[in-house]
């Protein structure tokens, strides 16, 4: 005959660990939703300020193409990344939403081998910020070399080399996987500079992201793909 005292007991122990599952779940989406309604700090990337101030750029279009075809190398600063996309970018919202939602600014951080693309939005008054990572990668093969840009910014630790860390939505890091959502309006933008991007990236030879400033080298002849 079953022992139903010891049946009722594993049964409450059952629907408690269920509850404290259900509870730590709920919790953490909480924690997540805060993060994600929480802008990122933006007063550290280079320019940011300073195009807010109306402050101009080189011509970064013409820039990239005197050094290829002088096949001189060239350095872009953060800062000059930034004043050039405030003053070149146009871009408002659209769909249903258009009235509540205004499209800021783009602007870019540049770090040791990795680049972030912010997209600043205001929606109901609030700020709201989404980022993408990127990095570059160079290999030389039979053809010359290759580039390849990637969507990710690299594992989130070397103990855990997947998912890659896609992006920040607000201030969450987020996986590679959660950037779908977010791919149709980072197209739009790499549309909207598609001969800087044939430059800068397709064109020239050597591509480095270092802090604070992109150096490029366009003294050899790659073959080149990327994501977008």
């Amino acid at each position: 005959m079953a022992d139903s005292s010891n049946s009722g007991s594993s049964g409450g122990c059952l629907r408690r660990l269920f509850s404290f599952i259900i509870l730590i779940l709920v919790l953490g989406l909480g924690t997540a939703m805060f993060f994600v309604s929480q802008p990122q700090d933006l007063s550290d990337i280079g320019g940011y300020e300073a195009a807010a101030g109306g402050e101009s750029s080189r011509d970064l279009r013409a820039v990239l193409r005197a050094s290829l075809e002088r096949g001189h190398s060239l350095t872009i600063s953060e800062t000059e990344i930034n004043r050039w996309l405030s003053q070149t970018l146009a871009a408002k919202q659209a769909g249903m939403l258009a009235s509540k939602v205004s499209f800021d600014r783009v602007c870019v951080r540049l770090e040791d081998g990795m680049a972030e693309v912010i997209m600043k939005r205001s929606a109901f008054g609030r700020p709201f910020t989404v980022s993408m990572f990127v990095k570059v990668e160079q290999t030389e093969g039979q053809g010359g070399r290759r580039t390849v840009v990637h969507r990710h910014g690299g594992p989130y630790s070397p103990n855990l080399p997947k998912p890659m860390r896609g992006g920040r939505f607000g201030r969450l890091v987020v996986p590679q996987g959660f950037l779908t959502l977010v791919i149709p309006a980072y197209a739009k933008l790499a549309d909207a500079y598609r001969e800087e991007i044939r430059l800068g990236f397709e064109e020239m030879a050597g591509i480095r992201i270092e802090s604070n400033r992109l150096a490029l080298d366009p003294r050899q002849n790659p073959g080149s793909t990327g994501d977008f």
